[in-house]
């Protein structure tokens, strides 16, 4: 998940804080992060809300772009 990580540093925003926040250990949101585990769909879904951002985004870096 490579723009979670991108987004929470560009946030300004630690993993203890979103965590939090989110209801998560900051141990599960740093496996996240780390590719270690795979959030399910519910908690992709709350992650894209409280970035704002696109589900594509938290896992790829980048925005869907449709071809």
């Amino acid at each position: 998940m490579v723009g979670l990580q991108e987004i929470r540093k560009m946030k300004k925003l630690n993993q203890l804080k979103v965590a939090m926040d989110l209801n998560i250990t900051r141990e599960t949101l740093s496996h996240y992060e780390n590719g270690k585990r795979n959030p399910d769909l519910e908690t992709l879904i709350t992650l894209s809300k409280y970035f704002n951002k696109s589900v594509d985004y938290l896992i790829t870096g980048k925005e869907f772009e449709e071809k």
